[in-house]
């Protein structure tokens, strides 16, 4: 059962990938929701948040960076439980800040519960805007996946945000080589590597955890270094204000490779 997005056509062999973990979800009865089109809820989320809370890389950090999507609404539950700092994006982040920030003793004081203020909602809602100036370097990012391989590959639902935004912590010095990347998913959306292929500005797990296996990837994937400029949406350029500000801001290098990327950023900036 195939079914376009709005996201469909940038790329066929994730589209066709796409459709068949989501196809999957919904005929083996595991989505909580119909799938298609967003990173899909699945039966299990709960345990795979917890699971990622046992991680010595989750209790040590303090900083959490989490999507807004429903299948981690228990991830941010934990994180707010465990009292860590939760950044969240705003969707599509299309906010002058694009990041708002929450704890589970700002909840209390608002007489908010856990369950409830974990929601996407209620986490714009009670959580602070907070500038890229504002913001603390992240020691744990989750990310939402369609599909994943056990090396550390992931596609999202083809939007491109994930990566968007990881590209834009990176750039601002709060998402370094020291930062975990993980996922929570069920065991469905994992594919064989050579069925997920893997893109320059794709950003590759660390961790791939489901509600039955803890998965460490030890990725051969390169990172990437720098905002693609070529890749970005016409629409993203638009709507994306901290897009307007990159443009004249330089990328935070860290190594030789980052200043000849960031080199080649304002090459393409200039031709655009």
């Amino acid at each position: 059962m195939a079914k376009s997005t709005s996201w469909s056509g940038r790329h066929s062999r994730k589209d066709s990938l796409r459709q068949t973990i989501w196809t999957r979800l919904h005929t083996q009865g595991i989505a909580l929701d119909h799938p298609w089109g967003r990173i899909p809820n699945f039966i299990g989320a709960e345990q795979a948040a917890f699971a990622l809370a046992q991680l010595p890389q989750w209790q040590q950090a303090q900083v959490v960076k989490c999507n807004p999507d429903a299948p981690q609404t228990p991830v941010r539950r934990q994180a707010l439980q465990d009292g860590k700092c939760l950044y969240m994006a705003v969707p599509k982040l299309t906010a002058a800040h694009c990041f708002v920030a929450l704890t589970g003793e700002i909840l209390a004081q608002k007489g908010i519960s856990l369950d409830q203020g974990a929601t996407k909602e209620h986490v714009l809602a009670y959580g602070t805007p907070v500038r890229f100036t504002d913001m603390d370097p992240i020691d744990l990012a989750v990310v939402g996946c369609v599909a994943v391989t056990p090396n550390g590959g992931r596609t999202g639902k083809g939007a491109g945000f994930a990566d968007l935004e990881f590209a834009l912590l990176q750039e601002h010095g709060l998402l370094s080589v020291k930062t975990v990347i993980a996922t929570t998913v069920h065991d469905l959306q994992i594919v064989a590597a050579d069925h997920l292929p893997m893109q320059t500005h794709d950003w590759p797990l660390d961790w791939v955890v489901t509600p039955s296996q803890v998965i460490p990837t030890h990725t051969p994937y390169p990172r990437p270094q720098g905002l693609d400029w070529q890749r970005l949406q016409p629409e993203q350029r638009q709507q994306i204000p901290a897009l307007k500000s990159s443009q004249t801001k330089p990328f935070i290098a860290n190594d030789p490779a980052d200043i000849l990327r960031a080199s080649q950023d304002k090459g393409r900036m200039k031709a655009d």
